[in-house]
């Protein structure tokens, strides 16, 4: 029976050096391209969120109109969706299931009543800055 010699050192299977810069290079790019457009998408999402969350509010707020005869003023807030305020006759409340959780970004919802320019009441998000103003990613949601 013939034996074979241990390889040496030199001859053993692994990755150069080169390979390793390669692979780490690939990975780079990779990132790249995708980890834009993956922290795009968690934007966009918590934009939706936070329309979909004043759109809810609209309705509890429709409803507290057809109860009450008029939206919560603006000392009243959001929380007359959930309490009852003191002054007001007619509340068929609560009009929200839970408190009134906060955008998205963590902030609180501004509530206006009424709301510039004529509306009935103006209810905004400042967006992932907490800033009035802002663009793109950073604007203010307004319902």
């Amino acid at each position: 029976m013939k034996m074979t010699p241990p390889r040496r050192l030199a001859e053993q299977e692994g990755f150069t050096l080169v390979e390793l810069l390669v692979v780490i290079l690939i990975i780079g790019l990779l990132t790249g391209i995708v980890a834009p457009r993956l922290l795009g998408q968690v934007n966009r999402s918590e934009v939706t969120a936070a329309i979909a969350q004043m759109n809810a509010f609209d309705k509890a707020l429709q409803a507290y109109r057809i109860d009450a005869g008029e939206f919560p003023s603006t000392v009243q807030g959001l929380e007359a969706l959930v309490r009852r305020p003191s002054e007001v006759g007619r509340w068929n409340g609560p009009y929200m299931r839970d408190e009134i959780p906060g955008d998205p970004w963590g902030s609180k919802y501004q509530y206006v009543s009424p709301g510039p320019n004529g509306k009935d009441y103006e209810l905004k998000s400042l967006g992932r800055d907490r800033a009035l103003g802002g663009s793109g990613d950073d604007a203010d949601i307004v319902r």
